[in-house]
């Protein structure tokens, strides 16, 4: 009777001490005890990642229960691919707003008060008024030239057909010189309008920038 319990007692010593050893065997073969909840609610514990929480986080512990890390769930193909076009949005992202910073600071360097900025859209608009001169007054001269040409066309009864080839050249050159003018003076009004918007847009954003680089005035105490 002594020898029987004597044996039972030995079996279940070494039963014991077969499975506390267990974690630590684990421990050395994987880098630790991997325990996770599944889907059915079941908590797994194994030496290496658990084939059914691939689809979740599972915990890696050391040999005395406290846990070392994480691991997030392994993700399929779709799933990698989802979440390389989100970081490279990220860094897109990333980029943009460096390249905004950037771009600010240097309209705040060039432009550091309205007053300075108000003189840079006067000097652009007079640059274009200058080459709209310049158009008007070959306008002006074409005009001018049309008119002798017309006093000479007035020998043929007005009729060009009648006219030398020369002089219908002529007329004809003037009549196309006129009508390239008149648009390229329509183009310069079109630019003059297109810097006075590039200069509201630049406005209204700067005075969001000055804004933030006047300093808040202390409250009274």
């Amino acid at each position: 009777m002594k020898q029987a319990l004597h044996a039972k007692l030995s079996l279940y010593v070494v039963a014991t001490v077969w499975a506390g050893a267990m974690p630590a065997q684990a421990q050395v073969n994987g880098g630790g005890i991997y325990a996770c909840t599944d889907a059915s609610g079941r908590r797994i514990t194994a030496d290496r990642p658990i084939a059914s929480c691939v689809d979740r986080e599972q915990r890696v512990l050391g040999n005395t229960g406290v846990e070392l890390r994480r691991v997030g769930p392994t993700l399929t193909d779709q799933e990698r691919s989802a979440l390389e076009a989100k970081r490279r949005q990220d860094q897109a992202e990333q980029q943009r707003l460096r390249e905004e910073r950037s771009r600010d600071r240097a309209m705040l360097a060039r432009f550091p008060n309205q007053g300075v900025h108000d003189a840079a859209r006067a000097e652009a608009i007079s640059q274009v008024n200058d080459v709209i001169g310049v158009a008007q007054q070959r306008q002006v001269d074409l005009k001018e030239r049309r008119r002798k040409l017309n006093t000479e066309l007035e020998f043929y009864q007005n009729d060009p057909k009648k006219a030398p080839a020369n002089l219908r050249r002529q007329l004809d050159d003037n009549t196309d010189s006129q009508a390239e003018q008149q648009r390229f003076i329509k183009q310069q009004e079109e630019e003059k309008q297109r810097i006075s918007q590039r200069f509201d847009a630049e406005l209204q954003q700067l005075r969001k920038l000055w804004a933030d680089q006047t300093p808040t005035a202390p409250r009274a105490p």
